[in-house]
Parts: C-alpha cells; structure tokens; sequence
C-alpha cells in the first residue's frame, strides 16, 4: 500500500507529524516503510497512529530475534528467540514469539499474542484475539483480551484484567484491580483482586479467592481455600470452599441466583468449613468432602 500526502491528509494527522511527513516522505511513501522510518526516527506514536488509521495487513515478518526502542509492524509478526524492546511491540495482526517478550510501554495486537516464554511489560497488554504465556505474565497497568487467556504459571496485573473469553492460569491470578470475565475463570493457584470479580461463567481456584470489593459468577463458585470479598458475593449455581466463606460487612452471601428454588439442594448448594454470616440464599450443605 502506498500512501500520498493527500491520502494521509484525510485522516487528519497532527500538525507536527505531517509536516515531518512531508519533510521525510514528499513523494508519498510505502506503508510498512514509512511505519519503519517513523519508528526509526523515535516517533513511535505517530506509527501506532498510522497503523490504526491505515489497519492491518497480511503480510508475516520473520526474524531470529528483535531489540531496540520498538516495533510496529502492519501484519503479523513472528520471531524465533526473544523480544525485548524499551517502549512498544505492536502489530496488525498476530504476534508470536518462541522465547520471551519484554516491553518498557505496551504490548498491542489486532490478533492472537502468543509467547512460548516470559511476558512482561512495564506498562500494558491488549490483545486483539487470544493471549497465551508459556511461562508467566506480569504487566504493571492493564491486560486486555478479546477472547481466551491461557497461562501456564502465574498472572499479576497492577491494574485491570478485561477479558472476553474464559480465563486459565496454571498458578496464581493476582490483580490489583478489578477483573471482569466473559467465560469462565480457572486458576491452579489463588485468586487475588484489588476490585470487584465477575465471571459470566463460573470461577474456579486452587487456592483461596480474596476479592476487594463483590464477588460474582454466573454459575458456581469454587475454591480449595477461604473466599473472602469486602462486598457482597454472588453465584448463580453452588458456592463452595475447603475454609471459610465471607462476605464484607453489612453485604450478603448470594447462591443459587440462577436456579429455581426447587432445585437449590442439588444445583445451589453452599459448602464451607462453617456457616457464612449474612448467607441469604442456596442451600447449606456442610463442609465439602472432595
């Protein structure tokens, strides 16, 4: 795709960036060429700019390894080893990597991110398909998602965690704000966030859920340790835990939200070490056995 000044025009650039389009590209200029020579030139943002008005396209770049200030590539991007760059990876379309990938800004994809090691980014993550993590993630601001996120060890997010499809972490999930799941949300480990939790699905942890504000799940709720929320807590099905189970002061304890009154014995059953204070809804069952 070649792009001309008056092309570029009809987008309405910021001053400052057309002028030195102008001065750098007179004679119009390559699309992926002119993304390079803007980054080239440390003018990163005003490649993401171009890239989100111009779009993805189907081109893939290959390569060993790639370091530097940044990378913003149309297509999709696939490197063998490591990326480590100081400010922002993004591409159009996938991003693939087969060791690990550290950014000092922001990790952006119009498609799937995939990382065979270690992702961290010093600022966020957005994802425009899956996110997957062969070892683990940490990112100090937000992780966006628009379908599944699939990590093998543990998760932690300084910020938001927004996800459209379901959650697998294979260790501990901590967030320090809130987390909202379009599916369900599975972790091996505990599950910590500084804000509210919600599931469309269910939530499943290995260890103990701790929840800054409410708690709440389409279906069941289940952990392997307490689940503890400073607001209320909310499953559409069954409610359970090896420990205790309690909600903030003054907030209730909700099961069965999604199951007829009839049915909550065998689909809303609440199972804890003790019972809950303020449980309001489903059915006591004792503590769990398996």
């Amino acid at each position: 795709m070649d792009l001309t000044r008056h092309f570029i025009k009809t987008k309405q650039p910021c001053a400052d960036g057309f002028r030195w389009f102008l001065r750098h590209c007179h004679g119009g200029s390559n699309y992926q060429d002119l993304l390079d020579a803007l980054v080239e030139a440390d003018r990163v943002n005003d490649a993401c700019w171009l890239l989100t008005q111009f779009g993805p396209t189907s081109e893939t770049l290959t390569l060993d390894h790639v370091s530097g200030n940044a990378i913003v590539f149309a297509g999709s991007l696939r490197v063998r080893g490591n990326i480590d760059v100081d400010s922002i990876v993004r591409a159009g379309q996938r991003i693939h990597a087969g060791g690990s990938i550290q950014a000092g800004e922001a990790v952006v994809s119009g498609d799937d991110i995939c990382c065979e090691g270690h992702l961290r980014s010093n600022g966020t993550v957005t994802s425009g398909g899956r996110l997957k993590a062969g070892w683990g993630i940490e990112v100090d601001g937000n992780i966006t998602v628009q379908a599944d996120l699939q990590v093998a060890r543990d998760v932690h997010c300084s910020g938001d965690l927004n996800l459209k499809g379901q959650a697998w972490v294979g260790g501990d999930l901590v967030v320090g704000g809130a987390i909202e799941c379009g599916r369900s949300l599975v972790t091996g480990g505990s599950l910590v966030a500084g804000q509210s939790v919600h599931a469309s699905a269910g939530i499943s942890a290995g260890g103990e859920i701790e929840c800054g504000m409410h708690l709440d799940a389409g279906w069941g709720i289940k952990a392997g340790g307490a689940i503890q929320a400073r607001g209320s807590i909310r499953s559409g099905e069954s409610l359970s835990s090896f420990d205790t189970i309690r909600a903030g002061d003054g907030y209730g304890i909700f099961a069965g939200l999604h199951v007829q009154t009839q049915s909550w014995e065998s689909s809303a059953q609440v199972c804890a070490s003790e019972k809950p204070e303020g449980l309001m809804s489903g059915w006591w069952a004792g503590a769990r056995d398996v």
